[in-house]
């Protein structure tokens, strides 16, 4: 089975015990809290993928790390897939649940690229924006800054993708040059 599809229904699964627990805000805040860890710390991440090592060390340095930092629901999750042998799928779980919580709080999630970090005021005004494309009335916006990018900005959201750069209105002024309607053609 592929990774995603494990995410997907672990995530699905985990998500909906939360519900039924009243714990989903607490449950989502030590998903984010694991998926920093995995930014930040390779080794652990490699740790988890790695076959070598037996799963019940894996669900116990998993244990040593969150407990106290994360819920009774995430830290019996945790020990369900390390005795499924499925921690490497922890991070994708993770990320997945992140997704399927957005979906269920009716959160958009859009990413802008930008060549110098927003400021408040223009931060807004995407989020007015994805509102607007979306239609929904939260907004989760993840920007990341991109030197490459001279001006302006790309914004996705979803499958859709607004390029307001420089670059590409370039482009399109190239383009435009290209085609003389002066100068017929046979």
């Amino acid at each position: 089975m592929s990774e995603y599809r494990v995410a997907s229904r672990y995530a699905r699964s985990l998500l909906a015990l939360a519900e039924e627990k009243g714990v989903i805000e607490e449950v989502h805040n030590d998903m984010l809290s694991f998926l920093q860890v995995c930014e930040e710390n390779r080794a652990f991440v490699l740790m988890l993928k790695n076959p070598v090592i037996k799963h019940d060390k894996k669900g116990v340095i998993l244990e040593q790390i969150f407990k106290g930092r994360a819920s009774d629901l995430t830290l019996t999750f945790f020990e369900i897939i390390t005795r499924k042998n499925r921690e490497a799928a922890l991070p994708a779980i993770a990320k997945e649940f992140h997704n399927q919580y957005n979906a269920y709080k009716g959160i958009e999630l859009a990413t802008v690229t930008t060549a110098v970090p927003l400021d408040k005021g223009l931060r807004l005004k995407l989020e007015e924006l994805v509102k607007k494309m979306s239609s929904k009335e939260k907004v989760e916006l993840i920007e990341i800054v991109d030197k490459d990018v001279i001006g302006g900005y790309v914004l996705k959201v979803g499958d859709r993708q607004i390029d307001d750069t420089l670059r590409s209105k370039l482009k399109e002024l190239e383009l435009q040059f290209s085609q003389n309607p002066y100068i017929k053609e046979f």
